[in-house]
């Protein structure tokens, strides 16, 4: 299974924010569309991602407040990024081993989508289940032994 899957069932809704903007603004952003990251876009490039991490960290910073600070001064400029035909596996590990939880979609330069944690674990989850039910189903009509002529 690849990214490209997760996309499909997904959609491709995208919620992006500029460097420049401020981040109070952001985050108003995500608190209204309830998501927990916006792609950071600057001339068409994906230049950063703005996470909950990143304003739970700036809230803390500016002492409960996030000021009047910007989007770039505290997004992650150096994002984990997967291609459409990235396998699922892969992914995980990268996610986990980062502990990123919102991954950017790239082909070549052009941002596809965003995966989440939840995403990559649902589609793993709905694999495994599927399996499950086949693995179920073929068991079920298991073609019983001849029995022995008397």
């Amino acid at each position: 299974m690849k990214v490209t899957d997760i996309l499909r069932v997904k959609g491709n809704t995208l919620f992006t924010v500029q460097p420049d903007q401020p981040l109070a603004e952001a985050v108003q952003t995500m608190a209204e569309l309830d998501i927990g990251s916006l792609v950071v876009m600057e001339h068409g490039d994906v230049v950063g991602m703005l996470t909950f991490r990143e304003v739970i960290a700036a809230v803390v910073a500016g002492g409960g407040s996030v000021g009047t600070r910007l989007v770039r001064s505290v997004m992650d400029d150096a994002p984990l990024t997967c291609t459409p035909e990235t396998g699922v596996d892969e992914v995980r590990r990268m996610m986990l081993q980062r502990h990123a939880r919102y991954m950017p979609v790239l082909d070549r330069r052009t941002l596809m989508g965003v995966i989440s944690f939840y995403d990559v674990a649902k589609t793993v989850v709905d694999a495994q289940d599927f399996e499950n039910r086949m693995l179920k189903a073929y068991i079920r009509d298991w073609p019983e032994k001849d029995s022995p002529p008397a």
